[in-house]
């Protein structure tokens, strides 16, 4: 015996099937919120939003490490570390994402800031 498909479940269907679609595009989507770079060293820490232009250099027990934040992007240009893993990383863009120089101590990463909760400017 075959089994049909129901109006019943054919409704059912399209809903699960949209609202999987508006979850996603919440998820990955929705840039309301404005995304920002923090950047901490040894004892200092930085915070600029993702869509600013910066080339921030930061001493570490090593010398200095090299930051760049553009086009939405941001990552690590030079550090004086030997094996450069943290240049190699690559750009970071999205929430929870970070690059770090371990051997100097830098830590690089993405966080992002709900629309209406307000970010200390004094910082920037």
């Amino acid at each position: 015996m075959k089994a049909m498909l129901k109006a019943a479940d054919i409704i059912i269907i399209i809903l699960v099937c949209a609202l999987t679609f508006l979850s996603a595009s919440f998820i990955y989507f929705n840039r309301q919120g404005s995304e920002l770079v923090l950047i901490r060293a040894e004892g200092s820490e930085w915070v600029f939003p993702l869509n600013s232009e910066e080339k921030i250099v930061i001493q570490g027990p090593l010398g200095d490490t090299v930051a760049r934040i553009a086009n939405n992007k941001a990552w690590i240009e030079s550090s004086p570390c030997n094996n450069q893993t943290c240049v190699a990383s690559g750009f970071v863009s999205r929430q929870g994402q970070w690059a770090a120089c371990l051997p100097n101590n830098v830590l690089l990463m993405i966080y992002g800031v709900k629309e209406n909760e307000d970010v200390d400017t004094i910082v920037w």
